[in-house]
């Protein structure tokens, strides 16, 4: 029996090539766009599981807010590891990362290597971490200092072996510092949120150690099993009196940390979770850009509407073209054949249907892959379809689907009365059945309408991004990165290509309105702070030229002298800065800064305020900052006008290879820096584009459906009006106007919805655009004309057609 099942429905197929065609794309690509879907939420939700100990390891985060300014980053004080372990014995063990030394130039042969994937570690990092080991021994690997440990393609790079430890390595610290190789790992996989090729021992970082409230290091806190962590984290509380308070009560006035917080002030920490961390953690000064757990919850959704849509489309098309196997099936009821053999028959042809459909949407999935990885920012394997979390989706995709899209129609079709049908008596299209197909073109369009509506709104609050003024000119500025490493030389390099034509201004700072370095540091209004007069704020180094580099504006007072001899003290703040200081002209005022031990206090003069701009991305307000003159050996930066652009950077490598050939010399836009921090919300647009599009064109497949199934119900009806003297573009409208109603319907229940949608995701941005009366226009129009496009051309072909032909049984 279910060998004849199969056949027949197999000679169904090939004797419909057109319906097949059409239902087995549509089938094919919403099933490839949810597989694929399904593949980019595994990967987001499965970061940092290859540890071993995954399950057991949090990292601190720690929430301040200090003077209205707030601090939320994954950064702590460094004592704070060690001081759980020794305090609570539901420690097991911790570690610290450090990267505030930024990158490091490498020796390879004569040449110098810049390195950004470097971080100083505690010894205790793989008793933490879990990263197979290639040679030499990670027990106490980097117990000592000049120690490091590195990757598999690190060795290769550098010595041509994986076998190099024992090796060593030499870097520009401190002029000339060697490094010895401990260990060799393997390369860190790509689902986790952080990935160095260097581990180098924490014992050659130069700190000054014991700061409770310095916030430096990325500790991580490996728990004992069976301890709850949110039960741990009341422990903070403790550790703040016990640790926090003495030290702060060394440089500003307070009594308790009640007194701090009725200030309207805050100092808290909690343990993060390892596994939640890359979808969870959006503070600042991450270690990678990470995930976005709302990106998660919105594909899912995309993904199970478009195999909803795709399914749908199945069911319009079948029930479509039922008309032509309405006699096939009157006849076999008259033959003897029962309703239950009927929705069998059915049910085969449509899992059939599925599970060639299926096939072809794993070859496109593995096809496609690439190409995903590349729009995603992701390294999915193609090996990853048939892993143990894919593959059972992939066994029970075709009986769900099918059962999902051709139940309805089975039922449909297993109901016609044979008698009514062998005397030409039946009639489609009864009122329930109509009400169910325009409720799933409803539906179909609801969910169009609003991934088109999402898209424009994503692809809007990029524009405003991009657009916005950000209270500096990022544009014609160009970035010579790790520039300090000319030293001496820095000075002259600076001076000479000021001297190129084109080339307007030029600055030496490490500070930049990018991803570059910050540093914030506790001021306050008099020479005693306290928990009123107190405020944390951004502190940049930048030399005399940096304003006028930047296309920064001064509101009041004025610039940095050119000598600099006269401004050691002086401070420019920005206007953040003085709305906080309260007063109405701050220039000449003095703001404090107290050392967190407690023996000093310095006096800064202000002597003028910046207007405010964005040195954050734009999900962050702007808060108070002060520039400080000093000739920070950092980056040095160049506004070169468009014409002079060519010269300029054939001049500054050549003159840079000129005064240290051994460098490596790089250079960046600054508005393609600018950029990168909003590379995860240009991904998400783009992905959004393509599944909005994917959709629609889904959609309209269905829509086409419909259209055909009306254009057989109504073609006697056709040809008496052509008869009676109709023309075309009245049929033509007869035929449109029931889709444009049900266009019209899904608009309605797809405008609110969407709004609710991309507002919550806006939310997200301190700086954003407003869903506009347009977009919604747009989305409307938009989706009318594919509709009209659509049913108009049926429509057409119904309108055209020879009367004769649908009269000449009459």
């Amino acid at each position: 029996m279910l060998r004849n099942f199969i056949m027949t429905a197999w000679r169904n197929l090939i004797k419909n090539k057109a319906f097949s065609l059409i239902n087995i794309l549509g089938l094919s690509t919403g099933l490839c766009c949810f597989l694929l879907i399904l593949l980019f939420v595994q990967d987001e939700l499965h970061f940092d599981r290859f540890n071993l100990k995954a399950d057991r390891i949090y990292r601190v985060y720690s929430s301040i807010r200090f003077g209205g300014t707030d601090l939320n980053f994954p950064l702590s004080p460094d004592p704070m590891g060690n001081v759980l372990k020794n305090d609570y014995p539901q420690v097991e063990q911790f570690t610290r990362v450090y990267t505030s030394n930024g990158p490091k130039q490498i020796k390879k042969g004569n040449l110098y290597i810049t390195e950004h994937r470097v971080a100083h570690v505690d010894s205790t990092f793989f008793e933490v971490f879990t990263f197979p080991l290639l040679s030499g021994i990670t027990e106490n690997a980097l117990n000592e200092p000049n120690t490091v440990v590195i990757t598999e393609s690190m060795a290769k790079k550098y010595f041509g072996t994986t076998e190099a430890v024992g090796r060593l390595i030499e870097t520009t610290e401190k002029g000339k510092t060697l490094y010895k190789v401990t260990a060799v790992i393997r390369d860190m996989p790509e689902n986790g949120h952080f990935h160095f090729d260097f581990l180098f021992s924490m014992k050659n970082v130069d700190y000054q150690w014991g700061q409770f409230l310095s916030h430096n290091f990325y500790t991580y806190i490996l728990l004992k099993p069976g301890t709850d962590y949110k039960a741990f984290n009341k422990n903070f509380v403790q550790y703040i009196d016990k640790y926090a308070l003495p030290q702060a009560r060394q440089f500003m006035q307070i009594n308790s940390m009640e007194d701090f917080r009725k200030a309207g002030n805050k100092l808290e920490y909690a343990l993060m979770p390892l596994t939640k961390i890359h979808l969870y953690s959006s503070g600042q000064h991450e270690l990678e850009p990470g995930g976005n757990i709302q990106y998660v919850y919105i594909f899912s959704a995309v993904a199970v509407f478009i195999l909803l849509i795709a399914c749908i489309n199945f069911m319009n098309l079948t029930t479509a073209r039922s008309a032509k196997r309405a006699r096939e099936v009157g006849i076999r009821k008259v033959l003897g054949t029962r309703r239950k053999d009927l929705v069998l028959q059915f049910l085969s042809e449509s899992t059939l249907m599925v599970i060639i459909s299926l096939a072809i949407a794993l070859v496109a999935c593995f096809i496609l892959i690439p190409g995903f990885n590349s729009l995603a920012g992701k390294s999915i394997k193609s090996s990853l379809v048939f892993s143990p979390l894919i593959l059972p989706w992939i066994i029970v995709l075709p009986l769900v689907v099918g059962l999902l899209a051709g139940l309805y129609p089975a039922f449909f079709l297993s109901a016609f009365r044979p008698i009514d049908v062998l005397k030409g008596k039946w009639k489609m299209g009864t009122k329930r059945g109509g009400s169910l197909r325009s409720l799933l073109v409803v539906f179909q369009f609801s969910t169009s309408i609003i991934l088109i509506l999402g898209t424009l709104v994503i692809y809007r609050q990029l524009h405003f991004i991009q657009t916005k003024n950000l209270g500096f000119n990022k544009d014609q500025v160009i970035i010579i990165n790790n520039a300090g490493v000319l030293k001496e030389n820095l000075n002259t390099y600076k001076t000479e290509l000021l001297k190129l034509p084109g080339v307007l201004n030029g600055t030496v700072s490490n500070y930049l309105p990018t991803n570059s370095s910050r540093s914030d540091q506790s001021f306050s209004k008099s020479s005693t702070m306290s928990s009123t007069n107190g405020f944390n704020m951004q502190t940049w180094y930048v030399d005399e030229e940096y304003l006028n580099t930047m296309g920064m504006q001064v509101l009041k007072g004025r610039d940095f002298f050119k000598s600099g001899v006269s401004d050691s003290n002086a401070i420019i703040i920005n206007q953040t800065c003085a709305g906080i200081l309260g007063y109405a002209d701050p220039v000449g005022k003095q703001i404090y800064n107290n050392n967190e031990n407690g023996k000093s206090t310095t006096a800064f003069t202000i002597i003028g305020v910046i207007k405010d701009f964005n040195y954050e991305s734009l999900k962050q307000p702007v808060g108070p900052l002060s520039l400080f003159l000093s000739r920070y050996p950092g980056t040095v930066s160049f506004r070169v006008n468009p014409a002079g652009m060519k010269g300029f950077l054939e001049r500054s490598e050549s003159l840079w290879k000129q005064l240290d050939p051994s460098m490596p010399f790089s250079y960046q836009f600054m508005d393609e820096a600018f950029a990168d921090m909003y590379r995860s919300e240009q991904r998400v647009g783009k992905i959004a584009f393509l599944f909005a599009t994917l959709a629609i064109v889904i959609a309209s497949m269905g829509l086409f459906g419909l259209a055909t199934f009306m254009a057989e119900q109504r073609m006697k009806e056709i040809g008496i009006r052509k008869v009676l003297g109709a023309s075309v573009q009245r049929i033509m409208g007869l035929m449109t106007r029931e889709f444009l109603r049900l266009v019209c319907i899904s608009f309605i229940i797809a405008a609110p919805v969407a709004w609710w949608a991309m507002n919550s995701w806006l939310n997200d941005f301190a700086y954003r655009v407003q869903i506009a009366w347009w977009m919604f226009v747009v989305s409307a129009l938009l989706s009318l004309f594919i509709a009209l496009f659509t049913v108009s051309i049926q429509a057409f072909r119904a309108a055209i057609m020879n009367p004769v032909k649908s009269l000449k049984t009459e």
